[in-house]
């Protein structure tokens, strides 16, 4: 089953996030609640947790992108 990871909203005004930092790359092990990313807005860096357990099948999106909320970062499959 594969889940989609999309880029959450962290607080009422944002629209967007830039990824700063992928954790993990395609292929690797994660287990839920494991840290996948870091997500920087204009206040704050936020590590965004794994929903799910399973291998990382697709990267949506690169480091220093500026990624809308809702859209899809990454898939799970597990």
């Amino acid at each position: 089953m594969k889940t989609e990871i999309r880029m959450p909203r962290l607080n009422a005004d944002m629209k967007d996030g830039m990824l700063a930092r992928w954790n993990k790359q395609t292929g690797d092990a994660v287990q839920q609640g494991e840290i996948l990313c870091e997500i920087e807005t204009d206040k704050v860096v936020s590590e965004i947790e794994a929903s799910c357990s399973g291998t990382v099948a697709q990267l949506c999106a690169q480091e220093g992108d500026r990624v809308p909320v809702g859209q899809v970062i990454a898939v799970v499959e597990g």
